[in-house]
């Protein structure tokens, strides 16, 4: 008599979801999730809580540099290299399939065939060093105030620029009818008020006071941005739209953070 096989492992639907998202967003190992079917866009409330945990490891890093006596600077990049390290540097790369896109592109259709290209051109490079040039110079900056401060805003802008993910989806419609952005699926209004949600309620636990509000003023107006410029170049969005959208998102609240006076009320946890 042949033995029954044993039932499937049931897991909470959320701890399903924050499996999606980590899977895709990360290159971290976790539990495959048991519904392969649902669509990525389903599970992104659950982009806040991965840049947190990218953000909260990112910004350790950035404070272990500082205290074993490491330029400010280095110790900022040592952050940014560990969160690229952490997802592949995915964002990055649509930063730089966007940039090269949109400005080497003259039709919607070569715009789009650029971004598909594996190559990264002269717009993409330039894009990179100089976002990525932008979000070390402000974290040093913060963190001549306290490196810890820096950390949280680290942290804070791993978290919004995740957020900012699913209303960029859900406003726009797909550029195309194939690829990542498309297959992802539309997220749905629930889902997309939920990761708003979470994604502020996280931000204001990391920064309360005017860096909060700061932050989230910074991370509207990236979003907008971005969105406006995706939509007159080819129409909706992609995954390199998205990936964009986070990238121009932390750079932003890194940079706006970095206009607070050292110190501001509200800004810091009062010690």
């Amino acid at each position: 008599m042949a033995s029954e096989k044993p039932a499937p492992a049931r897991r909470p639907w959320w701890a399903d979801d924050l499996a999606l998202a980590l899977m895709f967003l990360t290159r971290l190992p976790v539990p495959a999730p048991l519904r392969a079917e649902r669509p990525l866009m389903h599970a992104g409330w659950a982009f806040p809580l991965v840049g947190l945990l990218t953000g909260a490891l990112g910004g350790g890093a950035l404070l272990l540099g500082a205290t074993v006596g490491l330029p400010l600077l280095a110790a900022a990049l040592l952050a940014l290299a560990l969160g690229a390290i952490l997802t592949g540097a995915l964002h990055e790369d649509g930063l730089a399939d966007l940039a090269d896109g949109f400005g080497g592109g003259g039709t919607k259709e070569r715009k789009i065939e650029i971004m598909r290209d594996s190559r990264v051109g002269s717009y993409g490079v330039l894009a990179l060093v100089i976002v990525t040039g932008l979000k070390a110079a402000a974290l040093a900056n913060i963190a001549i105030a306290a490196p810890w401060l820096a950390a949280f805003a680290f942290a804070a802008a791993q978290v919004l620029g995740r957020t900012a993910i699913l209303p960029v989806a859900y406003f726009l419609a797909p550029a195309t009818a194939s690829g990542l952005g498309t297959g992802a699926g539309r997220p749905k209004a629930v889902t997309t008020g939920l990761c708003i949600a979470l994604g502020t309620l996280i931000c204001f636990s990391l920064l309360p006071g005017a860096g909060f509000v700061t932050a989230l003023i910074a991370t509207s107006l990236a979003a907008l941005a971005t969105a406006g410029l995706a939509q007159r170049q080819i129409g909706g969005y992609t995954g390199d739209v998205l990936g964009g959208s986070e990238q121009v998102v932390e750079c932003f609240v890194l940079l706006s953070l970095s206009l607070l006076p050292a110190g501001a009320a509200g800004f810091s946890w009062p010690l």
